[in-house]
């Protein structure tokens, strides 16, 4: 689905030939990976490595035996569960593809046509090697051509021309019935603000690879002085870091990052930058409302949100500041971000040494990927973000039975019931707040496996050979049909995942829990499983989903969706509290440099609140599903023993160095092994299935456990 794979937006393009003038492309057999056995009921029990104690380590406990005998493949720089069924959904995918490939081109339908274009363009590396920069020198001329600031930011308003700072269209979060126009600022070429500031022998290290990065880049954009560009473009984004960017677990705080300002009051965040030409570009010259993400906020606003001074200490000054900058920096320097940025953003469908290049930096610097993924799978991924509904709508037809989605369907009515039961017995919160609680559970919209009315990307024609012109396409293709939610209903039948996707989602504005095709597979679901692994697997993921509407963020917003405190002060008091513990909590993981490099226990509360939350409404759902009777044993393995063995297996996962120091800065999740590690050890029920006693390492005292949902 092109929205997700394009920052830019996306729009149409004519055929410029018949899918038969190129050669189709080899047919590629997937390399050798490591594979689960999930047993007869769905967990292996000769996984166990017995010669760990579940109470000091769950996760090795369950998983370590298998992470030793499977090494990292090459050409991941994480590897787990999860990503073993992405490959299976990628390795499905493929057998469609090759099917249309080998279709003579006449017979083929107009989506199989676009998608069988989509691929031959992205996998025939010889003929992009062989056009050179050529498809790219228009835009770049354009790029170098704007020597004003006033023609700069008109072109990056343009759909597939980056920026240094943006807007997207989404369901305004305080008043769900309506689209609004969000605005931020973005600009930085290193994943985090941190990377720029932090001085530690590594970050330096990080830093000089980039500006070489950034050398080569503008060299092969003609740049005489190279090197000495490139480091002009580094100081922008620097300054970018240091006066302009936030905290990324700040950033996560939705009261603060909702702004609504008129037209008039956004281009007052700096009079003399042309944001009325930019926004014209853009197609928002008639919009009447923007929600910018980081304004600062005034002395005022700070203490109605209860702001502290660390907090404000890490908040950047945000859109108005960019504006300033952006003004204050030479137009050349200028120029040269946008074409570093229109290169290594579009590295992978030009001439290989940029494609080379781009991995040996992002893949191999910042993350310890040794090998760079199959052509074949890159291709599959790239003819999934140009126009990936219509491959899903294949993927469904083919790999999808009705079965899956009707036992889904039963699981979410059990995890409603859990949560119901949940909410009621919660001796935290005010009957008020309760009810507000569960008119929002009930209000849930959940969606399984795929949407009826799958987008056929009206307009948009996919050209053979032209891979960056593809691209380009599905830009403006995707910016017409963002912009054309403007002033119109909400679409609620729209989904922000494709349905071969192995992952799954909570949306506030929209109050929707989804869940698509491609994760209802083992081992988070099979249709013969024992239900205990599918309750502790498929069924914590919906839990997890589902807590996400009650997490520190997700709970400001209502049944409707709208952004609004629905809480009484004392059960938000009361709820806070029990989120600071967790953070304190998963504060406390450290495992780099001997312990000074731990989890950012803030950044990653939500999905430890979604974790926490989920697996136990899983629990409750799993026992209520049995309607009292108990379970039988199998394997020597208890009912409850079976239940979070399956969440241990779900998160199955090892990964490189630079990888996890990475994620530890970046990501809002908790790296695997605490997911499992940190969620465990707050229910009672586990101690009891492994006999976890005070002596054992992951111990909790009952008073310190942390239970919310």
């Amino acid at each position: 689905m092109i929205r997700l794979a394009l920052a830019a937006g996306a729009a149409a393009l004519v055929v410029a030939a018949p899918a038969a003038a190129q050669q189709a492309p080899p047919a590629a057999a997937p390399a050798r990976l490591p594979t689960m056995n999930f047993g007869t009921w769905g967990f292996d029990p000769a996984a166990l490595d017995k010669t760990v104690d579940p109470g000091d380590d769950f996760f090795a406990f369950a998983n370590k035996s298998w992470l030793e005998a499977n090494p990292l493949p090459a050409e991941f720089s994480r590897f787990g569960a999860f990503n073993l069924l992405a490959e299976k959904s990628t390795a499905d995918v493929k057998k469609l593809v090759d099917e249309l490939v080998a279709k003579d081109p006449a017979t083929l339908t107009d989506d199989e046509a676009r998608i069988v274009g989509a691929y031959r363009a992205f996998f025939d590396t010889a003929a992009i090697d062989a056009a050179g920069l050529a498809p790219a020198q228009p835009y770049l001329a354009r790029i170098k051509g704007a020597a004003t600031l006033g023609a700069l930011a008109r072109l990056w308003g343009e759909p597939g021309i980056p920026s240094p700072v943006g807007g997207f269209v989404n369901v305004d979060a305080k008043e769900p019935t309506r689209y609004s126009v969000y605005v931020g600022s973005g600009g930085l070429g290193l994943p985090d603000r941190d990377y720029y500031l932090n001085s530690a022998p590594k970050d330096v290290e990080i830093q000089g690879k980039y500006k070489d990065y950034l050398t080569f880049l503008l060299g092969q954009a003609g740049y005489a002085d190279a090197a000495g560009m490139a480091g002009k473009v580094y100081a922008f984004e620097d300054r970018i870091a240091r006066t302009v960017s936030w905290d990324r677990a700040t950033r996560r705080n939705r009261d603060l990052t909702y702004n609504a300002l008129t037209p008039a009051q956004l281009a007052a965040l700096d009079p003399a930058f042309p944001v009325a030409e930019m926004l014209a570009a853009m197609g928002f010259g008639k919009t009447d409302r923007f929600i910018v993400g980081d304004l600062k906020p005034t002395a005022a606003r700070a203490a109605e949100l209860k702001l502290d001074a660390a907090t404000l200490a890490k908040i950047g000054g945000g859109t108005p500041a960019m504006l300033a900058l952006v003004r204050a920096t030479p137009i050349e320097v200028l120029q040269a971000w946008t074409v570093k940025s229109f290169l290594s953003g579009n590295a992978p469908v030009l001439p290989s040494a940029i494609d080379q290049a781009n991995f040996a930096f992002y893949g191999t610097v910042l993350s310890g990927t040794p090998e760079q993924r199959p052509r074949w799978k890159r291709a599959i991924a790239e003819t999934e973000g140009l126009i990936g509904e219509r491959v899903g709508a294949a993927y469904v037809a083919r790999y999808f039975p009705p079965a899956s989605k009707a036992a889904m369907d039963a699981l979410v009515v059990n995890l409603r019931r859990a949560m119901a039961i949940s909410i009621q017995a919660n001796s935290w919160m005010s009957a008020a707040t309760k009810k507000e609680a569960l008119a929002k559970l009930d209000a849930f919209d959940p969606k399984i496996g795929y949407r009826d009315n799958l987008e056929v990307y009206e307009g948009l024609r996919i050209a053979p050979g032209a891979p960056l012109g593809n691209r380009m396409a599905a830009a403006r293709w995707e910016t017409a049909y963002e912009l054309g939610k403007l002033g119109g209903p909400i679409d609620r039948t729209e989904w922000g995942m494709l349905p071969q996707t192995v992952n799954a989602y909570y949306n506030p504005t929209k109050n929707e829990i989804v869940f698509p095709a491609g994760i209802l597979q083992q081992p988070f679901y099979g249709l013969t499983a024992d239900a205990a692994v599918n309750y502790g697997g498929i069924g914590a993921v919906i839990g997890h989903e589902m807590g996400h509407g009650f997490d520190d963020q997700g709970s400001k917003s209502d049944g409707t969706g709208m952004l609004r405190n629905w809480w009484t002060d004392a059960d938000r008091a009361a709820f806070d509290k029990k989120g600071d513990a967790l953070v304190g909590q998963y504060a406390a993981f450290c495992p780099l440099d001997d312990g000074k490099t731990c989890v950012n226990g803030r950044l990653t509360l939500g999905e430890n609140i979604g974790d926490v939350g989920g697996l136990n409404l899983a629990y409750r759902a799993y026992k209520l599903s049995l309607n009292g009777k108990p379970d039988k044993a199998i394997d020597g393995l208890t009912g409850d023993q079976r239940f979070f063995l399956a969440w241990a297996q779900v998160w199955r996962s090892q990964q490189r160095e630079a990888s996890a120091r990475q994620r530890l800065r970046t990501d809002s999740h908790s790296p695997e092994e605490y997911r499992v590690n940190g969620v465990v050890r707050q229910m009672d029920a586990w101690y009891k299935a492994f006999n976890v006693t005070p002596g054992d390492a992951l111990y909790l005292p009952p008073e310190q456990r942390v239970v919310i949902w």
